[in-house]
């Protein structure tokens, strides 16, 4: 059966998972960069680059496994870019330029319809404004059996751990302080929706990597 999983998802060692003030010239939020010292060294994450080179070794082998077997993203409306409230127009396509790294459909949460809009190398950005529940029916149905990820930010994560709907949560606790912005767990009580740590591996770049499963 098709999974709901988080993958190489990165927070700081208080917890947060994107930096304060979000905008165009910060997508990560003030600071969030800090957080991928471990993934943007890898080899993977220069081919996704278009570069060649990178580290391999234990996070390479992590990151690279990350996009194995996903047949459809679930990401908030954050992720895809900084615009608020109602879309003005159709001219924001996304931090990635015309071929984004996904290759599958991506389903985008939002409160405001657009229409689909489709990528170069197989992404299709789907926009769904009913509900957490309907965006992963929907990536379900999309993904044909192969599991869905969960690609950011922290409120979608929220949303879904709340829910009870994440099979799989791989975190990437980066050595870093941010401070304020984003924490992932403020209010949340994981051990109570049934969630238990089930691996812990160190990373080559003192990024510790933890496994969480939801008890079945």
């Amino acid at each position: 059966m098709s999974r709901l999983r988080v993958l190489s998802f990165s927070i700081s060692l208080d917890g947060y998972g994107a930096g304060p003030n979000q905008d165009l010239q910060n997508p990560l939020g003030v600071s969030g960069p800090e957080l991928f010292g471990w993934f943007m060294h890898t080899r993977t994450w220069q081919q996704m680059q278009g570069g060649e080179g990178g580290e391999t070794g234990v996070e390479d082998d992590i990151a690279a496994q990350s996009f194995d077997g996903i047949g459809a993203w679930i990401m908030g409306r954050n992720m895809f870019g900084p615009v608020r409230g109602p879309w003005p127009d159709e001219e924001w396509r996304g931090w990635w330029g015309e071929e984004p790294p996904y290759h599958v459909p991506v389903f985008v949460l939002t409160h405001h319809p657009r229409p689909p809009l489709t990528m170069k190398g197989g992404t299709e950005f789907r926009f769904v404004n009913d509900g957490i529940e309907s965006a992963l029916q929907q990536a379900k149905e999309a993904a044909q059996g192969k599991d869905v990820r969960i690609g950011g930010g922290v409120s979608t994560i929220r949303q879904y751990l709340q829910a009870g709907l994440i099979d799989d949560l791989h975190l990437a606790i980066s050595p870093v302080l941010l401070g304020k912005g984003e924490n992932l767990f403020h209010g949340l009580d994981l051990r109570a929706l049934g969630y238990e740590c089930v691996k812990h591996v160190a990373g080559g770049r003192a990024a510790a990597h933890l496994i969480l499963r939801k008890r079945a």
